[in-house]
């Protein structure tokens, strides 16, 4: 039973953070069209806010939510998981990733509303916060007490280190290709 359920709890992660990943990149197509002239801009943010909200509401918050509930589950059924030092840190990175999700929530209402405070490139490094936050999750889950936590962090930092800087490159070849 234990595995099918952490079988189960994979794919809805992986649901979530699809969900996640995807509705960013929305964001970042959605600003972008302000842009654009406003007959065009008109009819992609009225799309982008239909596919935004659908995104959201169909699969990614139900897809935290039975996220959640299969973590509950499996807790219930193994409560010593709860005694295990990294199952605790792992927690702290899944409630960043809840927090996480709710400002993207935030972000979706304020952009239905006309308000757009974050730049495309703003919201390309915020789109890696995710990845940063999954790379964090699963590097616990999968190597446990393998590994100091010294080693992990230094980990982490580097991972991120790299993410960002290839945020930076793919902007500065952005711009250079466009003028």
């Amino acid at each position: 039973m234990y595995l099918y359920l952490k079988a189960v709890h994979i794919i809805f992660v992986v649901s979530w953070m699809a969900g996640l990943f995807y509705v960013v990149r929305l964001f970042i197509y959605h600003t972008e069209a302000q842009d654009k002239p406003e007959i065009e801009k008109k009819v992609l943010s009225d799309q982008f806010e239909i596919i935004e909200k659908k995104l959201f509401n169909i699969i990614t918050t139900p897809a935290m939510i039975l996220t959640l509930l299969a973590g509950i589950a499996m807790v219930c059924i193994n409560p010593n998981l709860l005694k295990q030092s990294w199952l605790q840190v792992k927690l702290g990175f899944v409630l960043g990733l809840m927090v996480y999700h709710f400002i993207c929530q935030n972000m979706m209402l304020q952009m239905r509303k006309g308000i757009y405070k974050f730049t495309s490139t703003q919201l390309r490094i915020w789109n890696e916060v995710a990845t940063i936050l999954l790379f964090a999750i699963v590097f616990l889950a999968v190597l446990k007490n393998a590994l100091s936590w010294v080693f992990g962090v230094i980990g982490l930092l580097v991972f991120s280190l790299i993410i960002m800087s290839a945020v930076k490159i793919y902007k500065y070849y952005r711009l250079k290709n466009q003028g």
